[in-house]
This record gives structure tokens, sequence and C-alpha cells, in this order.
């Protein structure tokens, strides 16, 4: 058993190692960010669902083109796959990114998924990353089949490869926004709003025009929900020792 001695009045501890690094760490921003670093216990569907995406993007990278390329576009969710596998479609399609950049999509999660899980559990998190994924990609390619159904657009449309997390992502963002004071919920929409436009501007396609801004509608529809499901914090419990109440054990045995 380690024996440590407090300073007077039970104050920080005079000798021992790495006292004063955890007092400054109790002080001043440092508590602050560390509850809100993503870890396996506090955020486990985020970083495992990080992974998952780390190594499709890898394999992209590494693996033979041609199979590279008849595995995503088995996994996607374009218009004759929804119709012919719409199940595979819609689950595969969210394990791969679009493009070989992994990097911003690790601050996509850090900024979205990661605090929403932490608020309101992994469950409910995964919930709001799959009905955004699921709810989006339906719409917009329900969109994109019924605008060449009707003969707005040519048919090779229907082929277009689409994968990606970026619904589930901007749902996260949505859904996270309520949960915030006003100012965030504004800042939050505002700068997803802000980043749709400039897509739609740029890139000029059905698919992300109407993609895109109905995850972030998604998420925002389940701000009732998560609000109520929102995590309490813990209830305050004693600390014991083999059964005594940390309260009750003497200045010298208590380990800092």
């Amino acid at each position: 058993m380690a024996v440590v001695r407090t300073g007077p009045g039970g104050n920080a501890p005079t000798g021992a190692p790495y006292g004063m690094l955890r007092l400054g760490l109790r002080a001043g921003v440092a508590p602050w960010v560390l509850d809100r670093v993503p870890t396996p216990r506090r955020t486990p569907f985020t970083l495992g669902y990080l992974a998952v995406v780390g190594a499709t993007t890898t394999f992209a990278r590494l693996a033979d083109p041609d199979l590279v390329q008849r595995l995503q576009e088995a996994s996607s969710s374009d218009g004759h796959n929804l119709l012919q596998h719409p199940l595979r479609a819609l689950v595969l399609s969210g394990f791969w990114v679009a493009g070989e950049v992994w990097m911003p999509y690790l601050w996509g999660f850090a900024f979205t998924l990661a605090p929403l899980e932490r608020r309101v559990g992994s469950a409910r998190a995964a919930a709001v990353f799959g009905i955004g994924h699921v709810a989006a990609t339906l719409l917009s390619q329900g969109v994109v089949i019924t605008a060449v159904g009707a003969g707005r657009m040519a048919p090779e449309v229907l082929d277009h490869l689409d994968i990606g997390v970026s619904y589930g992502v901007l749902a996260c963002l949505g859904a996270v926004a309520g949960l915030l004071s006003w100012r965030g919920r504004l800042l939050a929409l505002g700068g997803a709003g802000l980043m749709i436009a400039e897509q739609i501007a740029s890139d000029r396609d059905v698919v992300t025009a109407v993609g895109h801004p109905a995850a972030v509608l998604a998420g925002v529809a389940l701000w009732r929900w998560l609000r109520r499901a929102e995590r309490r914090p813990p209830r305050p419990r004693a600390e014991v020792a083999h059964g005594v109440p940390f309260a009750d054990v003497p200045d010298i045995l208590r380990i800092s």
C-alpha cells in the first residue's frame, strides 16, 4: 500500500509524485478539455466507426484499383442499387469515404458524433447517425429516380457512385445543435447552412443539394427525443476502500 503524507491542513500532498501536475490539471480549462476528449469508454461508437472508415480508406489507397472500384460500386447507394439491393446499399455505402482523404472526417466525427455520443449515449448517437444516413439517401436518390422516370435526367445518373459518411455526420451536427445554448445552436446551424450553400454552388449535384440539407433536418427533427434522453450526471457515490468510506480514511493513507 502506498503511503502519502499531506501538507498542513490536509492540502496538496508534499511528496506525491505528479501531485502538483494533478493539482494544476484540476484548475483552468484543462478539465473541460480532458472531459471532452473522445475515449473508448466515453465514445466507443465514434472511435469504432472511425476505425472502420480508416480501414476502408487505407484499403482503397493500397489495394488494386479495379478491386476497390468493384467493391465501392457494389456498396454504392445509387438508384440502381437501391432498387435492386436496398439493404446492402444503405448499410455498406456508409463504410466508405468519398475520395482518399480520411483526416477531414476525423475532425467531423470529433465535433459532431463524439459530443453527441457523450451527451446522449452510444445507442442514441448511432441511431441519429443511421437515421440521417438512411433518410437523406432515400430522399436524394428518390428525387433522382423520379427525375429519371419523368425524363428530366438521363438514366446514367442512376449509376453514379454514391458512398460516404457525410449524411450521418451532418445529421449528428443538426442533432447536437439542439443540445447547445441558443448561441451555440445558431453557430452550429449557421455554419452548416453556409457549408451546404457553398457545396451546392460549387458542385451543382442534385444528390448533394438534396441529401445534405435533408441530413441536417433529420438531426433537427430528433431534438425533442434527444433532450428527453440526454445523460444526467451520475449520482455522487462515496468512494470505498476495503469497506471503509473514503472520507473516513486517514490522510496519511490516501493516494493522490
